[in-house]
């Protein structure tokens, strides 16, 4: 299995103009959030992690040495960045596994990880992405379903008001089949509310092409905590303190 982590966000709502750095360097617990992503996927090789960077993308570098890096220039969407991390990666090439995660989301452990790609592996799956049963957090997107069967996931900016209330939400990691990941990726396009490209979009694209995917749901929805606020960051430092009591 290789990996791409998404790590090229500035994090405005939660940047301080005193003391300008990228997101995934901001600390929970004495920490830089990306450091606990990359604890999390540590069952993989470093040489095949690829971060995608971009904002401030020296301090990121410097930071974690050792890894492979992509640059995001222009920050047009999840869909986007991950072309520049195929591209970079000559990832087209590879036969196997990718996991796709965000550098913001520290909560997310190893063993869930390692649950989500049992399951793809079992179910024979083009794409399983990882999701949770919450009635909070409004900003993720809801994983929809069609007679129990996973038919996409809808960014919450494009949601209908029925789509809102779906309570299954997208952590925003996914593993994927890497050749379905690099030859399905190419169809998306920036039609929605952002005029970005969505990674999100690609499970959709799957399915047209009758590739199999599915969601695996887990249990512990701390797990979708993202730090885009300095609240989510308060929040993921408790939850961090009484991890280690």
């Amino acid at each position: 299995m290789k990996a791409i982590v998404m790590a090229g966000g500035k994090g405005t709502r939660i940047s301080d103009p005193t003391h300008p750095i990228p997101k995934v360097l901001r600390e929970a617990n004495g920490k830089p959030l990306l450091e606990y992503v990359l604890n999390t996927i540590s069952m993989v090789d470093k040489s095949d992690v690829t971060i995608i960077v971009g904002y401030m993308r020296e301090q990121v570098i410097k930071r974690f040495p050792g890894y492979r890096y992509a640059v995001q220039e222009q920050q047009l969407g999840t869909g986007h960045a991950v072309m520049c991390a195929i591209e970079a990666s000559d990832l087209e090439h590879y036969d196997g596994d990718v996991l796709v995660l965000c550098g913001d989301t520290p909560l997310i452990s190893a063993q869930t990880v390692r649950k989500l790609e049992e399951f793809h592996k079992t179910q024979g799956n083009a794409c399983t992405i990882l999701s949770c049963v919450s009635e909070e957090d409004d900003s993720l997107g809801r994983i929809v379903r069609e007679n129990g069967k996973v038919c996409g996931i809808v960014e919450a900016a494009d949601c209908t008001p029925e789509q809102k209330k779906i309570t299954e939400k997208n952590s925003g990691l996914c593993l994927f089949d890497c050749k379905s990941l690099c030859s399905t990726i190419k169809k998306i396009t920036n039609d929605n509310k952002k005029g970005e490209y969505y990674l999100t979009d690609v499970p959709k694209l799957l399915i047209a092409e009758d590739k199999k995917i599915d969601a695996y749901i887990t249990p512990d929805k701390r797990e979708l905590l993202g730090v885009n606020t300095a609240e989510n960051l308060a929040q993921v430092e408790a939850l961090l303190r009484q991890e280690e009591v």
